[in-house]
């Protein structure tokens, strides 16, 4: 059964410091273009989780989510103690020297300095131990290959909805095609009917030999038969492809373009009022399967 291109899935793992989830969408994209969002994993993994994403959705927009919710203790702001030392001696030496200056300053305790100095860059650290590393690294690949799982049960439910509504389009083309057929008849009779009335208009008599010579000729140009063949065969092979092709998105694509040549053929050999308004209809149902193919896996 196809899948769609469009998925969600999200899991989380617990970590020694915390609680980390992997969140991952993917949409329709011609290639595999993954996009991680997120600052938390290391360098030396990004490649590896790319490969391990392409290996298991094939193709899509696809964007990665990790994000991590430490634990309460954890989470609290790390006061870095050198930093603070070294930024009150350099004021409390600026405070002594302003005393020295102005001997009648009210400046005469250097602990109102703390709580300036706390304001201070990176003196309050949120900076901890990296949170993936070697040691939980297969705790959050497992976590990856389950949302990843996720996703892919997503895209096959949307597959389902996919395949139902692309081959009752392409069921559609086909009936429409015998409805054509029922023209026909009609359409090589007001052809005959048009060129005799004409001739009568200009009351000629034409030589009736040649007469069903020119005839011919000109129905066989506007004949539509080898159209009606190709666009049935279109329609099978589309249809074995949906059934059989795990990954058939890119191939139906190009299918549908085929269809898509022989129905327009067909449109402009019509010389029939019905048969064109028959081959507007699949037009639209051939535009609806080829919008619906972009999605398709």
């Amino acid at each position: 059964m196809i899948k769609s291109m469009t998925g969600y899935g999200k899991a989380e793992t617990v970590l020694e410091s915390g609680k980390l989830s992997v969140e991952i969408r993917s949409l329709n994209g011609k290639n595999a273009d993954i996009s991680l969002k997120t600052t938390l994993l290391p360098k030396d993994k990004e490649l590896h989780v790319r490969q391990i994403v392409a290996d298991q959705l094939k193709r899509g927009s696809i964007d990665v989510f990790v994000n991590f919710e430490a634990n309460a203790a954890d989470s609290a702001k790390k006061i870095n103690q050198e930093l603070v030392m070294e930024y009150f001696r350099q004021l409390d030496g600026i405070s002594r020297e302003i005393n020295r200056e102005f001997p009648n300053s009210s400046v005469t305790d250097s602990s109102y300095l703390l709580p300036s100095i706390l304001r201070m860059p990176d003196v309050l650290d949120m900076k901890k131990a990296d949170i993936i590393n070697e040691e939980n690294w297969p705790a959050v690949e497992a976590c990856l290959r389950e949302a990843l799982s996720r996703v892919n049960e997503f895209r096959a439910r949307e597959g389902e909805s996919l395949y139902r509504d692309v081959t009752a389009k392409v069921a559609s083309i086909l009936a429409y095609v015998d409805q054509v057929e029922l023209h026909e008849k009609e359409r090589i009779d007001t052809i005959r009917e048009k060129i005799l009335s004409r001739f009568e208009e200009l009351k000629l008599e034409p030589d009736q030999s040649r007469l069903e010579q020119e005839m011919i000729y000109y129905i066989e140009k506007l004949d539509i038969n080898e159209e009606k063949v190709r666009l049935r065969q279109h329609c099978r092979y589309f249809m074995d492809t949906i059934d059989s092709d795990t990954q058939p998105g890119k191939k139906l694509g190009f299918i549908a373009q085929e269809m898509g040549r022989e129905i327009n053929t067909t449109g402009s050999k019509a010389n029939n009022t019905e048969i064109q308004q028959i081959v507007v209809k699949m037009k639209d149902e051939l535009e609806k399967i080829k919008e619906q193919s972009l999605n398709i896996l």
